[in-house]
């Protein structure tokens, strides 16, 4: 079978082939410089056609944070929509067994996922509203235990972009129950704290999504089926949330991240 065929399963179920998945493994044993010496990077051309940065940063009606990891020290740094180019959004990007670090004011970056995923407190800082809605791309939770080395490799890779996102949310649960209301505890913190009212989309019910080896695929019809199913959930959400939108949580934060 060709490489980049996808095959389906059970349940009509997408997943890379077996040659896809014997080439990725292969492809992993190798660092970027010596699979790909020239740095030609796709995505670049293809971001840089598709985005006017110069009218983004002037003109953008909205807040826009994108993070990336520094190498170098661990450190999560956020870039603004005030001052986004096409290397800042690809150091977004950046999956260091994939693709060259980018360098950014002398400093090599890689994917924000390794330091946050997403940045949660630059919604709480430097917005001022207060619902926040998550969109997960991965189940808070799976069932069963992985067995096979495949399986365990991938859960621990999972586990690894999404810990510091369960720590931030974690914070939030911790910080919001120590910020009840009190005579002696209503500084502009606590007000804020107080404040926030948390929603989330799970990817639970999204079947494209259990299977986390599809995060590799690339594939037309597997995206176009991840956009419908995405405007699918987000119809079934709204349906049922929608209401209580600026007037309470409609997730328990606590239940879920404390």
């Amino acid at each position: 079978m060709p490489i980049g065929v996808v095959t389906r399963g059970e349940g009509n179920a997408i997943s890379l082939s077996p040659a896809s998945k014997w080439f990725a493994n292969w492809a992993g044993s190798f660092s970027p410089s010596q699979l790909n010496p020239l740095e030609l990077n796709p995505l670049r051309d293809l971001i840089e056609s598709q985005i006017d940065f110069e009218r983004l940063r002037s003109l953008s009606p909205f807040k826009l944070f994108v993070g990336a990891t520094q190498a170098s020290t661990g450190k999560l740094r956020v870039f603004r929509e005030r001052e986004l180019t096409a290397d800042m959004l690809l150091a977004s990007a950046c999956l260091p067994k994939i693709h060259h670090a980018v360098e950014i004011d002398g400093e090599a970056y890689w994917d924000g996922g390794y330091a946050a995923n997403p940045a949660i407190f630059p919604l709480f800082d430097d917005c001022a509203s207060s619902d926040v809605l998550l969109v997960l791309l991965s189940p808070l939770r799976r069932e069963g235990t992985p067995g096979t080395i495949e399986e365990i490799d991938a859960r621990i890779t999972e586990l690894g972009f999404t810990a510091h996102f369960m720590r931030e949310m974690r914070m939030f649960a911790l910080a919001s129950h120590f910020a009840q209301p009190s005579f002696l505890t209503m500084g502009r913190l606590e007000r804020r704290l107080q404040k926030m009212r948390f929603h989330m989309i799970d990817a639970n019910q999204v079947a494209a999504l259990k299977r986390t080896d599809t995060k590799m695929l690339a594939h037309s019809p597997f995206l176009d089926l991840l956009r419908e199913q995405g405007r699918t959930q987000a119809g079934a959400w709204l349906a049922e949330h929608f209401e209580g939108v600026g007037r309470r949580s409609t997730v328990d934060v606590r239940q879920w991240f404390g």
